[in-house]
């Protein structure tokens, strides 16, 4: 259930229990946007169909004539796109970025609404830009809108992109699936929700092969079909659970765990106190300690920028000084000041947060800025002394499906608030 904008309430709980992960929401929309290149059906099973965002951009598919069925863990979509114009007015998903390449690649002309309204040349979508503009296409703004056409089908070409974006690397490969010829795409981020992208478009009969992390080379096809898929699951869902039961004291098993996905994570917090061990499809958290952390965001394998946000609470519950550096993102500290609120003693110093660690948390009321930053000050309230309450908190709903239902069952005082 959406939250319809109410505030949550949190007080102090330690974390037990058993909990299964939903599917991958960072690959579930990608997911959804690759419906778009074929009108045959799509079966996807272990979907987190509970999202907000995914919610979003069901609404949007349909937006465009697509057929969409949600039941339960499964989602079907099929049908043809109607317009080569995203009609839409409700809250924005940067996803639509992906949309614009998927619909050029099918309709020659593309129509989205501006993400957040930036002008172009910003970082906000400049690189996606630069990818249309490489296959062919010409990209313009149109009120608040943005534009792109090509004189027929896209057209493969060497994409070098500048940094190893996620969203880019996905538009390069979205888009060029169906362009004449090769389109090879250099330095991109080869993650596991793009290396599940790439697995679904060649179900569909997509001519993909990865070369690492140096490039990735698309021979473009006249056309793709329907396929079924199983989404794996959220990362950042398992972070989230295992940090929980760490800072709690608790004790959880987390069906399904991601082991593969989170190495690099699972080192850093190993090597910082927290016991974990391995079931034959589960992770079990039990009497871990937190000590204190230094570690830098990075491109996977490493701890992405969505990570940091958890790992800033793991930090102020460690006695010491824990250093985290963000190169990519480094604006995205602003939660320090709401984690500030509540007690920890926290210092933006330019890309690197500093948290001296260990003094005892306070309930209080605080701001969500975003969805991570919404989960890292919900962790925070469940050591807190008191009640916190943490307004624009619907911004957890974006990426953790059931969340709230999934923390209370695992002994967690939560609960939506208002008034």
């Amino acid at each position: 259930m959406i939250s319809n904008g109410k505030a949550l309430a949190i007080e102090q709980s330690t974390i037990i229990g058993k909990v299964k992960l939903s599917g991958a929401k960072n690959s579930a929309l990608k997911l959804q946007t690759a419906s778009l290149l074929t009108d045959d059906d799509i079966y996807l099973s272990n979907f987190p169909n509970g999202l907000s965002d995914v919610i979003i951009h069901n609404e949007m598919l349909e937006a465009l004539g697509k057929s969409v069925i949600a039941n339960g863990d499964s989602l079907r979509i099929g049908g043809e796109i109607k317009s080569n114009e995203l009609v839409w007015n409700g809250r924005s998903i940067r996803n639509t970025l992906l949309i614009w390449g998927a619909i050029l690649a099918r309709q020659g002309m593309s129509k989205v609404p501006l993400p957040g309204g930036c002008k172009i040349g910003e970082r906000k979508y400049d690189i996606h830009q630069m990818v249309l503009e490489k296959l062919g296409a010409k990209v313009w703004v149109e009120g608040d809108s943005l534009c792109a056409s090509s004189k027929g089908r896209l057209v493969g070409n060497d994409i070098h992109l500048p940094l190893r974006s996620t969203g880019a690397t996905e538009n390069a490969i979205i888009s060029s699936c169906l362009a004449k010829g090769t389109t090879s795409i250099w330095n991109p981020h080869v993650r596991p929700e793009i290396i599940e992208l790439i697995d679904v478009l060649k179900k569909m009969g997509a001519n993909i092969h990865v070369r690492g992390n140096e490039r990735i080379i698309v021979e473009g096809v006249d056309k793709l079909r329907g396929t079924t898929h199983v989404v794996m699951p959220d990362n950042m869902e398992a972070l989230t659970y295992l940090v929980a039961a760490a800072i709690t004291g608790g004790q959880i098993e987390i069906e399904g765990f991601p082991f593969e996905h989170l190495e690099v994570p699972m080192i850093f917090l190993q090597s910082s106190g927290l016991r974990a061990f391995r079931g034959s499809d589960s992770l079990i958290v039990k009497d871990s300690d937190c000590y204190p952390i230094e570690i830098s965001t990075g491109p996977y394998p490493g701890i992405n920028s969505d990570m940091q946000p958890i790992l800033a609470v793991f930090a102020a519950c460690a006695r010491g000084m824990s250093r985290i550096v963000d190169l990519r993102f480094p604006d995205r500290f602003g939660y320090a000041e709401q984690l500030r609120k509540m007690g920890v003693s926290i210092e933006v110093d330019k890309n690197q947060l500093v948290i001296n660690g260990g003094n005892q948390l306070v309930g209080t009321t605080v701001y969500a800025d975003d969805l991570r930053a919404g989960a890292a000050l919900l962790l925070a309230g469940l050591v807190a002394e008191g009640r916190t309450i943490i307004n624009n908190a619907e911004q957890i709903e974006r990426g953790y499906e059931n969340f709230i239902d999934k923390l209370m069952g695992l002994g967690a005082k939560v609960n939506w608030y208002q008034d």
